[in-house]
Order: C-alpha cells, then structure tokens, then sequence
C-alpha cells in the first residue's frame, strides 16, 4: 500500500527543512500585495445565517483547556452552539488596518502561519434544532453557512471511517480542508506542514471550546480521502480534507445515506493558483484509498518513556478565571516580547493544563509529542535547556547556562524566540510513528503536536502573557537538545513570555 512507501515522507520532510531543502526556493520572495483573499467564496449558494451570542458562559479557559466534553448523549445539538463552536474556533475576532497595499486585516479566532487563513470547515449533520440535514460549508466573513448538499449524509462518513464507533453515534461533524495555494504563496512547499499546524491551533480552540459546552469529541485522520473529497464536492488538487470531528453522540441508528451525485457550486477562483506538486505528492502519498486500508491502519499509539534524571517537580497551577470566549477573543500573535520573567508557577500552569492530551484515533487522552524547552528568563528556575517528563510532572534539566543567542538561531535567527522568556519545542520520533502509521503518521506527527501548541497559545493569553508559533532550522533544533533528542524531529515551536508594553 502506497502509504507504508515512507520513503515519501522523508524526501518531503527533508526537502522542507530550513535553510537548505532541496524542495524550497531560498530566493522566493511573498509580498503583501499578492495575499490571497483569505476566504472560500461561493456563487450563488443559498446560506443560512448564523446566530451569534459571544457572552461568556463562565466556564474558565484553564478548565476549558485542560478537559474535554462529557462522554454522554445528554447534550443535544442546536444552531446556536454549532455557531458559538464555529466562531470561537475559526471566526473574525478583530480588525487591523495596516498601510496599502495590505489594508484592513481580518484576523480570526486561531493563530495561522502568516495570517493566511487556508484552512476551511464543513458540517456534515443530521436534522438539529434550527437547522436542517446537510452538508454545509462555514463562512466566516459573513457567519453563514453555505449549502452544499440537502439531506443526511452522515452515512457517507461512517463508511468512509471504516465504522468507527464514535462516527457511528455523531450528530454533528466538522470536517477541516486545507487550501494549498492560500498559504504555499508565500510559504512554498513548506505548506503542507503548516496545513496541519494551523487546523491544530483551531482544533485546540474547537475542543476547548466544545468543553465548556460539554459537547463529546474524538479526532478522527483515519478516512478514505476520495470518498470526503467526493462528499464536499472538493478538487483534490486544489483543497483536500484533512481531519473530522465527529460531536454530540447519540444512540439513534444512522439512516442510509442518499445518493452522492456530483455538485456543481462554483466558488470564487482564487487570486493567485501557484502549484506545488511536491504537495499534492505527500498529500496523495499519505492517502487512504479503501476501507480496508481505514481499518487496518487504525490503531493507538502510546508515549515512548525515558526515565529521567536531575527532575525538578514543577509548582501547584495559578488559578486564573479568566473565560475562555474572552480569551479567544483577545489572542493574537504577539509581535514583540519584553526580556522580563515569567514565573516557575506560569510556566508549569501553561504545561500542567496543556498536556492532558486528546482523544482520536490514534492516541487515547495521550498526546505523541514530548516537549523540549529553552528556558531564558523564569522566576525559580535556572536558566539552560530541560525536558518535560510528563509522566513525573517534572523538568528535566539538560544543560544549564544562558541559551538565548541559541534560542534567538534555532528560531529562523528572529528576535522573537530571542526577547521570550521560554522557547517551547514539540518534538516526535518521526521514524517510529511513521513505521507504525505510514505516510499518515506526517499528519498524525504534525496535528498532535500543533493542537498542543494551539492549547499554549490560549493558556498563555489566559496568564496574561504573549505567545506565537515560529518557524525553526529543523536539525539545529535536534542538535541542540542531543543527545536526548537524538533521532527526534521538531513539528512545532513556540514562544511564549511577556508582552513588550507599547509606549
């Protein structure tokens, strides 16, 4: 099975890697005048507009992050909470006005590379209170939902699921697509990473924000492609599905599915169609062709344990109240951080709330990624480079000494990684997982990583704090954290310590 040649993989991951991938162009450069508009436009669809109610409900973003919704068909599914789920995961939160040629800016709910915003979502539902069953795609610049197809499709997903269980109990599922061209304009082949670093940081607003609505969810990347695909009336080459959200559970059979003719909608061509077939490669690469291949791929994977030394237990969390609406509205990507500390008590708050792990198909209430931190500036704790042993709650320390020139270089040599208090590393054993998950495992690797740090983007902001992803010079990274990171990769960064007071 193509999926298991994970040959592919290397040559993509390797291809990427800064600064010398053979499949990047160190030359290219993205102006601001070629943004894509950041939107998926339909003609002439018909769309239902959705209710809005952004008032906090009182549940903190600390609880919000660090559980996940109740594992009972109580909870019955409605418009309004679709919408609140649909706005704080990927709506407009604010509005920047910066000088031509860019303009007026929309920024939305989760962080994303560059302020691209190439990841879409759709629902796929059975009849709800204010909504009827269909397959409908999300539009954030208007809160609407556009329609794709008329009827309860949900049967379609279950088969292209292979039966998974929980799929089998859904009422609702969001289904997350990535754009290529939005994002590889500016950011090359290096793209398909980021396909899954951004819906991660989405998803960890969609779960957080399904908890406090105690909305059960389980990820689901096992799928036939073609058969989503199909579905959303998608052209592969252009946008593919890349993750499902199956909420709510109930214990009703799912109808049969009817017919899954083709559609027939025609979208607002984007601005600027740049290929890069070395994404289509990957993507086409790690695809699942049958329901065969979905079953037989689909199996948990566990953390793999080193017994540290050296341990430091980190402190009791910081109680914050802060709600989780309020802070999803007030995120951003911090543009400059002070050299100023954080405390020993924020920094094991952000990794005691963030690390509970998520529920999927792939790994139970676990998470894959082990976390590597550069500690430059934190009250109570000795500046140098540590690990976090998950298992024993506690820091590991590496090295000791002043990292923040190595911080300021493993960070694409920015200033960012170099002012913030800690630099945060999420790091896999590539070759393990991809032996275990073929070519999928580059977007199980990817997604695990990016939902745990989209969860630290919140929890920091919840703190008070600044926070924003970055990009890495990939085996410097691995260097740097050798020889307990030998044979690791590095799937995510980002910084995180107090913001720079404007004057």
């Amino acid at each position: 099975m193509k999926n298991y040649e994970i040959d592919a993989t290397w040559h993509y991951h390797n291809g990427t890697k800064h600064p010398n991938g053979m499949l990047l162009n160190r030359f290219h450069v993205f102006h601001p005048s070629h943004r894509p508009t950041p939107y998926k436009i339909y003609k002439n669809t018909p769309s239902i507009s959705l209710p809005l109610d952004k008032n906090p409900i009182g549940i903190s973003t600390l609880d919000a992050v660090s559980t996940t919704g109740s594992d009972t068909n109580n909870t019955v599914p409605n418009i309004e909470t679709l919408s609140r789920v649909l706005y704080f995961s990927s709506g407009i939160t604010k509005k920047i006005k910066f000088p031509e040629p860019l303009g007026e800016v929309d920024f939305r709910a989760a962080s994303c590379t560059g302020a691209l915003y190439h990841i879409e979502i759709y629902i796929v539902c059975s009849d709800i209170s204010g909504l009827d069953a269909g397959v409908y795609h999300f539009d954030p610049k208007q809160m609407k939902l556009d329609t794709v197809r008329l009827g309860d499709f949900r049967r379609s997903i279950i088969d292209a699921t292979a039966n998974e269980p929980f799929v089998k109990q859904s009422q609702v599922m969001l289904i997350f697509t990535d754009v290529f061209s939005r994002n590889s304009i500016k950011y090359q082949s290096r793209e398909y990473r980021h396909a899954f670093w951004d819906c991660g940081t989405i998803l960890a607003n969609t779960l957080a924000i399904t908890s406090i609505h105690n909305v059960p969810s389980k990820i689901i990347l096992g799928f036939v492609d073609s058969q989503i695909t199909q579905l959303l009336g998608l052209d592969i080459k252009e946008e593919a599905p890349i993750a499902i959200l199956p909420l709510y559970t109930s214990g009703q059979e799912t109808p049969l599915c009817p017919p899954v003719p083709d559609v027939n909608l025609e979208a607002v061509a984007s601005d600027y169609e740049i290929e890069y077939p070395e994404i289509n490669a990957m993507h086409e690469a790690s695809c699942l062709t049958s329901e065969a291949d979905v079953s037989a791929w689909r199996h948990h994977i566990t953390r793999e344990l080193k017994e540290p030394t050296k341990m430091i237990p980190l402190a009791t969390s910081i109680k914050s109240e802060e709600p989780l609406e309020k802070t999803i509205i007030k995120r951003g990507s911090t543009r400059k951080f002070s050299l100023e500390s954080i405390t020993f008590e924020e920094l094991s708050t952000i990794l005691n709330k963030t690390t509970s792990g998520i529920d999927s198909d792939f790994i139970s209430q676990d998470m894959i990624s082990d976390i590597y931190i550069i500690v430059n500036a934190v009250d109570g704790l000795e500046s140098g480079s540590y690990y976090y042993a998950k298992e024993k709650n506690s820091l590991e320390q590496l090295r000791k000494g002043s990292f923040r020139n190595a911080s300021g270089n493993l960070g694409l040599d920015q200033d960012l990684p170099y002012d913030t208090s800690i630099t945060v590393f999420l790091m896999v054993n590539l070759d393990r997982v991809l032996k275990q998950f073929g070519n999928r495992g580059y977007r199980v690797a990817q997604l695990d990583a990016a939902i745990t740090g989209g969860k630290m983007y919140l929890v920091s902001y919840a703190l008070g704090l600044g926070a924003t992803g970055l990009t890495f010079y990939d085996d410097i990274v691995t260097n740097f954290f050798s020889p307990h990171a030998e044979n690791k990769e590095t799937m995510f960064l980002i910084a995180i310590g107090k913001k720079e007071k404007s004057t």
